[in-house]
């Protein structure tokens, strides 16, 4: 006979209400956005029929605004479908209406009849009841400054493609020349490959070009430029340069412009009465990554609290995480919605009072991605972050380790956003004493249960 367990008695005030099957928006609509066509539901017998189907043109999403107000429409939820809703989105913002951006993944967590009726009455059925959540959507400012940021990543990408490119066409001609300079799109590295392209064929002439801080001797440079120059892979290589020089150019402008957006946020400091603290660690040059302006005077500006204090979070971190969450943090009522929300966190199922799962969810967060590689270089840092994270990979594995540093990270940047304080490093000791305090603890209790007791000799 299985035995049963014993269960606490429910408290009056933690039986919720059940409002699952009520009501809640009677003025709802629900969108169905493709890239021809808009298919659109509204309650029935506000208008007949009470679904239409609008085209994709800027005059049709006004025409269905208009018909949407007709109807008595005041919310209208969406599925987010790659980014043919953004222009609707803005569109029904500006004309007062109450927009729920909705994650697909939730609507398929809803069981219906999904197939049996359109998806756009399926959802106008789901948000009438309540059923449905609004995606985080930064703030008009924000979302110009993360396009712009997004944008740049992807120039950066494009010049790594074509450095990719210049590296395939030298080993094709086996010039050897990325083994003995690290970045070939460096001073030297340049230098060279455009008097290949202007048709020097000399290895000590080109190794002429090398600068006094390169590891290895112009011998050996010379020796790693003996290779076959071919005419066509001489061509690749030379178109591969020209896109990287374009892409490098598109990198300015969008830096300028990122600036400008930078310029116009209201600054929460007041510069001159509180300065920028003095930089905790030197900055290092990381080619054309690091934008020409001073962005970390921007970051402080714009948030108050200077965020590089924290140890493994630099400027371009910062700037990748501010441009993803902006800079008020109150859309998370606590750190652990916004943990939750950035994916940093376990992912428990739960059944009969019992974990019988914990995973970290899979997303592609920028923020988190940034936070991720914040965390990985503080592997070898000599802070309290880095042996916590030493020690958390010690304990779970280098990717659960990692990711247990992005989530201390998140809530660090959490408090320092919402509460204006400044990050305090309390030392390498610090977890590390933690961790002595809980083996002495968990030794005394052990030593209790079989009937001993731990003395401490003096040091």
């Amino acid at each position: 006979m299985k035995k049963r367990s014993k269960q606490a008695p429910v408290t009056e005030g933690k039986i919720p209400s059940l409002e699952a099957l009520k009501q809640l928006n009677l003025n709802a609509a629900g969108l169905d956005i493709g890239d021809d066509e808009i298919y659109a539901a509204v309650p029935e017998g506000r208008a007949d029929p009470c679904v239409r189907v609008f085209l994709t043109f800027t005059s049709d999403l006004r025409a269905l605004a208009d018909w949407l107000k007709v109807c008595g429409v005041d919310t209208v939820a969406m599925e987010s479908t790659g980014v043919y809703w953004i222009p609707l989105y803005d569109l029904l913002e500006a004309q007062g209406f109450r927009v729920y951006l909705v994650n697909a993944r939730h609507l398929k967590q809803v069981p219906g009849r999904k197939t049996d009726i359109l998806d756009c009455q399926w959802i106008q059925q789901l948000h009438t009841y309540g059923l449905l959540r609004a995606s985080f959507r930064p703030p008009e400012d924000i979302r110009a400054l993360r396009a712009l940021a997004r944008h740049r990543d992807n120039l950066i990408e494009s010049c790594t493609r074509a450095t990719q490119h210049m590296q395939k066409a030298l080993q094709q001609m086996n010039l050897k020349l990325t083994n003995v300079i690290s970045d070939i799109t460096g001073v030297t590295g340049l230098l060279i490959l455009r008097d290949i392209l202007a048709g020097e064929r000399d290895p000590h002439k080109l190794a002429a070009h090398r600068n006094a801080h390169c590891a290895k001797s112009e011998d050996e440079i010379a020796k790693s430029l003996e290779g076959t120059y071919q005419a066509e892979h001489v061509f690749a290589l030379k178109q591969a340069l020209e896109a990287y020089d374009f892409f490098q150019e598109q990198l300015k402008a969008c830096d300028v412009e990122i600036e400008k957006s930078y310029a116009t946020f209201t600054p929460q400091v007041d510069v001159a009465a509180q300065p920028l603290p003095p930089a905790k660690r030197p900055q290092r040059k990381s080619g054309g990554n690091v934008p020409p302006f001073d962005l970390r005077q921007y970051l402080y500006q714009m948030t108050g609290v200077d965020l590089t204090q924290i140890d493994g979070i630099n400027t371009l971190v910062a700037h990748k995480v501010l441009s993803e969450i902006g800079v008020d943090v109150s859309p998370w009522p606590t750190v652990k919605h916004f943990t939750s929300w950035l994916s940093v966190c376990p992912h428990n199922d739960k059944t009969g009072g019992k974990v019988i799962r914990s995973r970290t969810l899979k997303n592609r967060n920028r923020a988190t991605a940034a936070l991720r590689m914040a965390a990985q270089s503080l592997l070898h840092s000599d802070s309290a972050l880095g042996s916590y994270c030493r020690h958390m990979c010690a304990k779970l594995g280098k990717a659960e380790g990692i990711m247990a540093t992005a989530h201390k990270l998140a809530r660090i940047i959490y408090a320092m956003l919402k509460h204006h304080t400044e990050y305090r490093d309390p030392g390498t000791g610090f977890y590390e004493g933690q961790a002595r305090e809980r083996a002495v603890k968990n030794l005394k209790r052990k030593a209790k249960e079989l009937g001993f007791d731990v003395v401490a000799q003096p040091a």
